[in-house]
Parts: structure tokens; C-alpha cells; sequence
């Protein structure tokens, strides 16, 4: 009767365990991107009263008497099911929808966490919210925005943006002329047909106007041009355009490239830029050519940001210029469930996790990031009460156990009277 009682009350701890399980689910109901967990059980080593015999010619086999000694907890399991996602509008909230975590740091070690509640602090970092660990990721180099997701991830690779605090500039590289030029224009060589101005930017940021003159060549169908500064630059870098004279469209020298050279004592380097003329006609009419586009911008601060499903993100400027600032980096496990919890909502690898493999998201099976959203608790209200119930009624029929056992060993006693 003792081993029943001791069966008895070793089901009273599992379910007390289990309790505590369904009670620590409910209480993280809310709590942003937390997993919920379950317990299982197993049964304890049975005794063996007698072993089980085989038959021989006479007589049949028997079976083992056996009984067990009780229930032990066999384990807890994570439930890693996808939760819902909750629009915030928050531009450092992040959700991850499907499979990764993402990756934080505080200098020493890696942790990871599906909780995306992310801020910028003082130094334009984005940090962990309830800890202030740092987001891990890549930072794109500053000159051209490229980000080079080759390159380890480690304890202090902070993605950093620093609002207000970071300029961006960019040079002009490439202007592209758009008009037409007048082909009732003949026997005029060397008169000069069209003068356009367009505003460049040089390395550092610095304006230059400069004058665009087409003139009529010796030839039928050819124009020259040439550029000029008119703030000081000296521009070098001339070509002729060859038209057909049936339908006026460009048939060479529709590409050229100029070099335009500061005034001397500005500490500006020379600059070289390549200039279009596709978009020039030769037509009948009055002739008028004028800048298109040009790609350069004057020096801006960075204004805001914006990320996008592949977790890149990208700086916005007051010039109105963009450029890619870094990346998230996301982890992915062989076994996720081999996680474990360290509080805060972060968790740490294991032996049994495997080693994390970090990567951009929406590759390797990673999912991908929704910026303005958080993932909400997945744990299911409607199952953690049928548990509940399930593991009260458990804990009072093993608690019936007891005071039977009980009962019946007082019973034993008084026999004795």
C-alpha cells in the first residue's frame, strides 16, 4: 500500500509541475512574441514481481506481474507556431513572419529573441527594448551604400542610425539632355543653335552651373557641342551628334563624358561626368534642349529610415537621397525547440539547438521582417483552460489516492486493538 501512496504523491508533483507550466503560459497571454510550452509525462520504473515465462508443450506462456512506482515529467516542448501579427506603426517594431530570430548583442555574447520591440537610443542604435542589448547586423559602407553580408556577425556589430547626425552627398556622374534641334537650320556652320544651363554637384556637395552650347557643323545632319563653366570651372570634353535626315533620329555620338575642374584654391578635385543626348532630336520645328535629369545632390542629414522585407534599411535624407545604412541579421536553429530560455524574451543556443546560422531574411528558409508590427503571444487561452481543468482533476484523484492509502493502513493498525 505504501508504493500506492508514493505513486500517489509523485503524481501530486508532476502535477503540480505541470501547473506551474500552464500558470507561467497564461501568465505571458500578452507578453510580445512569447512561445508557449507544454509538459509530458512518463511513467516510472515498474517492479517486477514475476517475469513472464514462454510456453512449453504442456503449458501456455504466462506474462510479467509487474506494477509501477508512479509518473515522473519526461520533459517541456516549446510550441513554436507562428503568432499573430499587431500593426504598431512603430518604424523600430519588427515581426518575423515565418522561420529566425533576431540577433542582439551587449558586447560579450549573442542572444536571440522573436521579440521585436526595438528603439533607437542616444547613439542612434537600434537596442532590445526591455534589455537594451543592441540589434546585430550589417552596416552598409558609408560611400556607396553596399552592404556585404559576407562578413561575420559578432557581439558588437550594432546596427547604427544616427538621425540627424549623418550627411550624405553625391556627385554628378551622368546628365542626360532631352529637346530638339531645328532642321531648317543649314548653310549656318558655326552658329551657335541652343544654350542650356544645368546645376551640378561635385564630391563635396558644392554647386557649379554649367552652359551646354550646340552649334551647326560644316557638314548637313551635324551639330558640335561643347560645356562651359560659369562659376569659375574649367570644362573639358567636347562631341558631335550625326543625325539621319530622314527621320531626325540620333545615329552617333549620342554619349560623351566631360570632366569639369573647380576653381583653383576651392580644395575640390576635378570631376568627371558622362552626358546623353539620346533624348535630342532633329525635327522641324524651333530648336529647344534643355537638362533632363542630372544624379547629383547637395550635402542632407539623414531624416528618417525605412525597412523592408529583406530587413535592409534604408536611410532617407533631406536632399532627398537614399542609401542603404545596413541589415538585419536573422538565426535560424536545426532544433529551435532545443532553446533555452534566459529571460527578458531572450534565448540562448544549446548543445541540442545547434549552432545558429545567421543570414539576411527571406533566404535559407529564414522569414521575412515586417517593419511596424509585433508578434503576439501564441498561446492558446482555450487549451491552457481544458488543461487546467484536466490537471485539477488529475491532482484531486491522486490526492484521493493518498488519504485512501491512508485510511486503509489506519484500518491495519487498529487491528491490533
Amino acid at each position: 500500500m505504501l508504493q500506492a501512496m508514493l505513486a500517489g504523491v509523485a503524481s501530486i508533483k508532476a502535477q503540480q509541475t505541470r501547473m506551474n507550466v500552464i500558470g507561467n503560459n497564461l501568465a505571458n497571454v500578452n507578453t510580445t512574441a512569447y512561445k508557449g510550452s507544454r509538459i509530458t509525462f512518463q511513467d516510472m520504473l515498474a517492479q517486477t514481481i514475476r517475469g513472464a515465462t514462454r510456453p512449453t508443450t504442456n503449458l501456455g506462456g504466462t506474462n510479467a506481474i509487474q506494477f509501477g512506482l508512479g509518473v515522473l515529467v519526461a520533459g517541456t516542448d516549446t510550441n513554436s507556431e507562428q503568432g499573430s501579427l499587431n500593426a504598431t506603426n512603430r518604424p523600430t517594431d519588427f515581426a518575423i513572419q515565418g522561420n529566425g530570430l533576431f540577433v542582439v548583442g551587449n558586447g560579450a555574447r549573442l542572444a536571440y529573441t522573436r521579440d521585436g520591440a526595438f528603439d533607437l537610443d542616444a547613439n542612434g542604435d537600434i537596442v532590445h527594448r526591455a534589455t537594451g542589448e543592441r540589434m546585430l547586423g550589417w552596416t552598409a559602407d558609408k560611400a556607396t551604400g553596399n552592404i556585404d553580408i559576407s562578413q561575420p556577425i559578432s557581439p558588437n556589430s550594432a546596427i547604427n542610425i544616427p538621425i540627424g547626425a549623418r550627411t550624405a552627398v553625391q556627385a554628378t556622374t551622368n546628365i542626360t539632355w532631352a529637346g530638339n534641334l531645328d532642321a531648317r537650320e543649314f548653310n549656318n556652320a558655326g552658329t551657335a543653335v541652343s544654350n542650356a544651363i544645368v546645376k551640378v554637384f561635385d564630391d563635396l556637395g558644392g554647386e557649379h552651373d554649367l552652359q551646354l552650347t550646340i552649334t551647326e557643323s560644316a557638314t548637313p545632319n551635324e551639330w558640335t557641342w561643347t560645356v562651359t563653366g560659369l562659376t569659375g570651372e574649367t570644362v573639358t570634353g567636347s562631341g558631335t551628334l550625326v543625325y539621319d535626315p530622314t527621320s531626325g533620329q540620333l545615329l552617333s555620338g549620342a554619349l560623351g563624358s566631360i570632366t569639369i575642374t573647380p576653381p583653383v584654391g576651392s580644395g575640390v578635385p576635378a570631376f568627371t561626368s558622362d552626358v546623353d543626348f539620346t533624348g535630342v532630336s532633329q525635327l522641324a520645328t524651333d530648336a529647344q534642349i534643355q537638362a533632363s535629369s542630372q544624379n547629383g545632390v547637395a550635402p542632407g542629414s539623414l531624416s528618417a529610415f525605412s525597412v523592408n522585407t529583406d530587413g535592409i534599411i534604408t536611410g532617407l535624407f533631406t536632399n532627398g537621397l537614399t542609401k542603404n545604412i545596413g541589415q538585419i541579421a536573422l538565426a535560424i536553429f536545426a532544433n529551435p525547440n532545443g532553446l533555452e530560455r534566459t529571460g527578458s524574451n531572450l534565448w540562448r543556443n544549446t548543445d541540442n539547438s545547434g549552432l545558429p546560422v545567421l543570414g539576411q531574411a527571406r533566404t535559407g528558409g529564414r522569414g521575412l521582417i515586417n517593419a511596424g508590427f509585433l508578434e503576439q503571444s501564441n498561446v492558446d487561452i482555450g487549451n491552457e483552460f481544458t488543461d487546467l481543468i484536466v490537471t485539477q482533476r488529475g491532482f484531486q484523484a491522486n490526492t484521493k489516492v493518498v488519504t485512501t492509502v491512508d485510511e486503509m493502513l489506519q484500518d491495519l493498525i487498529n487491528m491490533k486493538r
